[in-house]
């Protein structure tokens, strides 16, 4: 985690996994399918954040493999306590601006799992989204600003960010009443 408390790819992944798993047991191939095919979607293939973080769940003790189905040779793998606790700080960690792709899998995860959390934790994440929608406005409409004068065509690109930040943040703002 970087000092902000926002995460680094390697942890987004892990708390994709751990969300996963506290859904129920699942067998190691299946899980790194899963969280492969939801992190690709977002931000591309990444083996090099897929993989590592995978194999440190088990070392670090946040995931333990069943013992019965693994005497069978199909062991599937749950989340212990630790992971569970490991998989709440996860969902509380910061987002960073402005939203790349690793900020937009971490939204994604944290949406996707935010009702792991109780309420007001489900409260104060999407003020947290809100916030961050707010900063990266007022980022891109600063931007804005200074380059009007300019005949180049990355003013359309500005408004066009513009508009995708205002509608997220519409979204979110809608999204808080219903949580």
């Amino acid at each position: 985690m970087y000092r902000d408390k926002t995460l680094i790819p390697t942890e987004a992944i892990r708390l994709c996994a751990l969300g996963l798993l506290a859904g129920g047991p699942r067998l190691y191939a299946d899980l790194a399918s899963e969280v492969r095919n939801f992190a690709s979607r977002i931000m591309g293939p990444s083996l090099d954040v897929l993989g590592p973080s995978l194999e440190l769940l088990t070392l670090e003790g946040l995931v333990k493999a069943d013992a019965v189905a693994a005497e069978r040779g199909n062991p599937k793998i749950r989340i212990t306590k630790a992971g569970l606790a490991a998989l709440h700080e996860l969902l509380r960690s910061n987002v960073r601006a402005p939203v790349d792709d690793v900020n937009k899998l971490v939204i994604a995860l944290k949406m996707r799992f935010l009702h792991m959390l109780d309420q007001a934790e489900r409260q104060a994440e999407i003020e947290a989204l809100i916030e961050l929608s707010d900063q990266e406005l007022g980022r891109l409409q600063d931007l804005r600003a200074q380059d009007c004068a300019n005949q180049s065509y990355l003013a359309d690109w500005l408004d066009h960010e513009i508009t995708q930040a205002e509608s997220r943040r519409a979204f979110l703002a809608a999204y808080r009443d219903r949580v």
